[in-house]
């Protein structure tokens, strides 16, 4: 594998670890976290037997590595004492051939081993056992041998290869990182990526701006459309446009070509001033807002939802509120890799506990906000290998440039969050789980999820850490009117980026059981990985959403956005050209055809 592979590959698995909700808590606290290792340790020594076991077992194995080793060195065939696994980490052949590197692997698994083995016999609260194994998973993350420069077999032969370039390189890829990146390795170039040019290129203008939103809406690429708009609900913690990548790579592209006209919405990036907006506010003058907004301009008496992750929480509470006010514009319901029931919130829960929420509530009544670019090292450390370690070992040690990935991009361009809605979220959703118990209120009105009665599309991803998808699959029982639920591949971002390829699949059951394990075993997969033209969620979702007994209608395409109420342009400077909220330090042109710029 040459080199700029080895970073593209290093880039999509980062990738696919993303979760931008890893913004939504606050700094690893360290002191908690040690905390909670002590109380474990603390619960093991009260059970001498099983603290006993461990060691021996660590003894015995540091006792079998070096017999193991010597057998290496004379060319032996050797089973290794400590099973590897899959690590990719150690996918260098010397960890198997060269008896030093091999008794190192060996040693560091048997560390490993005995820190799992007495976390084990410390078990006793959920909470701080879910913290001593994530700091336990840092620091042996951190030691690995793989990110030292003499004990990583690869980066050696690397330096002997280029003749010493590649130190020489990774020397100074460190020295830009500590000085231009916080001293943390960069994940991806982003250089080359503009927006408006080749993020968010999609051609679209801004129809509608107040103080917490603008509305985007899509310029036609058909003669004709459906009579149903869709509107997109993305997250607030970051910008709008995951939805809207690289053009190939864009959802709304992909969508618009298909015929639909979309609306998207753009939140604002608060600051001091808007401390106190609530959720109450972001579901009014959010998604409420926006969807008056897309009446008025189309006339239409349906139009389609799509929400993605945070936005998709919003949007299946909009429904619900809507329900209740006798309102039925609502079509349909996406919910793209969307928590409703937060029983099981995944690795974010070890987060939102009283004693953690309450710290980060301090912090916001100190700034009025929840910075989330400043949060997201604590997201990365909770992936250390795939979104910090592995660029160590690529950039620093290798010599390699990280390659530009749009994702990557995207991912460095974080938004803040207001102290009152961020404080009310995390303890209505995650720590009491009211929106699954129908005990939320929100604008003066309990939103009972079962009194939704419009069709549902629910996509779940396989590896999304962050949305479980046994835990999205939940909302299956919550929802009152009929749910489609798909499983994809990737993660919790990489699943939604999926165009149609060679690598996406997808999984269906022909109806929803009881738990997520027993619709999955009734199901079936379509498109292996390698099948040519596998047609991945987004293209099943259009069919859902266009089937002859749904909406089969057309009309003219629009020639132009907006209406005489909405004008594009006409409420001044919009919020997505402010540089202030753009750390890709890149003005948007989305009120300008991509195409002209180019």
């Amino acid at each position: 594998m040459s080199g700029r592979e080895a970073a593209w590959r290093s880039a999509e698995e980062a990738a696919a670890a993303l979760g931008p909700e890893g913004d939504l808590v606050g700094r690893l606290d360290m002191a908690s976290f040690g905390q909670s290792m002590l109380a474990v340790l603390a619960r093991a020594a009260g059970r001498p037997a099983d603290v006993a076991g461990a060691a021996l077992r660590f003894g015995t194995g540091l006792a079998m590595i070096w017999p193991a080793a010597l057998r290496v060195c004379f060319g032996s065939d050797v089973t290794p004492p400590i099973p590897p696994g899959q690590d990719k980490r150690f996918a260098d052949p010397s960890w198997e051939d060269n008896p030093a590197y091999f008794a190192l692997r060996q040693a560091y698994l048997a560390a490993l081993r005995l820190s799992d083995d007495l976390r084990a016999a410390g078990r006793g609260d959920p909470v701080t056992d879910a913290k001593a194994e994530l700091a336990a998973g840092l620091l042996f993350d951190a030691v690995a041998p793989t990110n030292f420069l003499l004990s990583n077999p690869a980066a050696v032969k690397r330096a002997f290869e280029t003749g010493g370039f590649s130190l020489v390189r990774g020397a100074g890829n460190f020295a830009d990182d500590l000085v231009h990146n916080n001293g943390r390795p960069r994940q991806a170039d982003t250089r080359p990526f503009q927006l408006g040019v080749n993020l968010a290129a999609t051609e679209g203008k801004v129809v509608f701006r107040n103080d917490l939103i603008e509305l985007i809406q899509y310029a036609p690429q058909t003669g004709q459309v459906h009579a149903t708009p869709i509107l997109a609900s993305p997250p607030w913690i970051n910008k709008y446009y995951i939805m809207d990548l690289a053009p190939g790579r864009s959802f709304f592209e992909w969508t618009i070509q298909h015929g639909r006209t979309v609306f998207a919405i753009s939140y604002r990036n608060p600051d001091a001033g808007m401390r106190g907006v609530t959720l109450d506010d972001y579901l009014i003058n959010g998604p409420r807002a926006a969807l008056d907004v897309v009446t008025d301009i189309t006339g239409a008496s349906k139009i389609d939802i799509v929400g993605l992750c945070l936005g998709g929480a919003l949007t299946a509470m909009l429904a619900a509120y809507l329900t209740a006010q006798g309102d039925d514009r609502i079509g349909s319901v996406t919910l793209l890799n969307t928590l409703l029931d937060y029983s099981e919130p995944g690795v974010l829960g070890v987060f939102t506990d009283e004693l953690t929420v309450s710290r980060l509530e301090r912090q916001m009544a100190a700034t009025g906000f929840l910075d989330g670019g400043k949060m997201a090292a604590t997201f990365d450390m909770l992936r250390a290998n795939d979104l910090i370690f592995g660029y160590v070992v690529s950039n620093w040690l290798m010599g390699q440039r990280p390659p530009p990935f749009d994702i990557l991009a995207w991912n460095g361009d974080s938004t803040r969050l207001p102290a009152a809605m961020h404080s009310f979220y995390l303890r209505s959703l995650y720590i009491n789980n009211e929106l699954a118990t129908g005990e939320l209120e929100l604008a003066g009105q309990r939103l009972s999820l079962s009194s939704i009665k419009t069709d549902t599309y629910i996509v779940g991803a396989i590896n999304d850490h962050i949305v479980p998808w046994p835990a999205s699959y939940k909302a299956t029982h919550l929802l009152g009117g009929t749910v489609r639920y798909v499983l994809t591949s990737g993660g919790h971002i990489a699943g939604i980026v999926n165009p149609p390829g060679p690598k996406c699949w997808y999984e269906t059951a022909e109806r929803n059981f009881a738990t997520a394990d027993q619709w999955r075993a009734a199901g079936g997969k379509t498109g292996p990985p390698g099948a040519p033209n596998v047609p991945a969620p987004w293209a099943r979702l259009h069919r859902w959403e266009t089937s002859a007994t749904r909406r089969s209608t057309t009309r003219p395409a629009p020639t132009s956005a907006g209406d005489a109420h909405h004008t594009p342009g006409s409420a001044g400077r919009p919020h997505s050209l402010d540089k202030s909220t753009n750390l890709l330090g890149i003005v948007s042109n989305i009120d300008r055809d991509p195409r002209r710029t180019r």
